[in-house]
């Protein structure tokens, strides 16, 4: 025996060494996945006072950089929803694949009229609409409106009772799209620092300059485009 070991010490450093590694790497899964319900539970919660109208939730999306992967979630979960709901209804009439490519292309098509729309009342509000009200300075950048119009599409997540027997589910479309207007007006107003007359107009404008664009590419195109562009 060197140095006094005794039988067996060098393999009881061994498994020491190794219950020692497995316990952090247990800790540090743990921990990540304390992390990661942390972070769904502040989206959903963001989600909640979207839906609700809270002003105050609009001003700290709009100043907090970080919340751009939230509004990008946001809007995909919308999508999501809004897929199931006119999936399940069209079901019958169509088949498990078609099913789920109509709703991948609802994903992307919701991201690009997500870019386009805020692009569009980007430049509305800071050109049209830009009054005494809102100073240049004032005004919030693009990726400022962006997170903001993307938290707007929260209500959206009621569109997956669409499939629910006529007309109970068109009635809750209805009312998800009209809801998700007002949470937009609410979003554009605060980013904007407008009046809500001002914000309404905004988006009615940007509105009809979007429908006229996305007519026009679809008649160069085809209409699948047109419906594409519409998420």
């Amino acid at each position: 025996m060197l140095g006094g070991e005794t039988p067996g010490s060098g393999v009881c450093r061994a498994a020491d060494r190794e219950i020692d590694i497995a316990w952090h790497l247990c800790y540090f899964a743990h921990t990540k996945s304390n992390v990661e319900r942390g972070r769904m539970s502040h989206l959903v919660d963001r989600m909640i006072r979207a839906a609700r109208l809270d002003a105050n939730l609009y001003i700290e999306v709009e100043a907090d950089a970080t919340a751009t992967r939230q509004a990008v979630f946001v809007v995909l979960i919308y999508s999501v929803c809004a897929g199931i709901g006119f999936g399940l209804f069209d079901l019958p009439d169509i088949d498990v694949g078609q099913f789920f490519l109509n709703l991948f292309a609802g994903l992307l098509g919701a991201l690009v009229f997500w870019l386009i729309w805020s692009i569009i009342t980007y430049f509305i509000g800071t050109t049209l609409f830009k009054g005494p009200q809102t100073p240049w300075r004032s005004i919030a950048t693009y990726g400022e409106l962006l997170r903001s119009i993307g938290f707007a599409a929260a209500p959206g997540v009621l569109m997956i009772f669409t499939f629910v027997t006529p007309p109970v589910g068109a009635l809750i479309s209805l009312v998800a799209f009209v809801w998700m207007f007002i949470a937009m007006v609410v979003a554009v107003r605060q980013s904007l620092d407008f009046t809500t007359r001002r914000a309404i107009g905004t988006l009615l404008t940007g509105g009809v300059i979007y429908l006229v664009f996305s007519l026009l590419l679809g008649l160069i195109l085809g209409p699948d485009v047109f419906v594409f562009l519409f998420g």
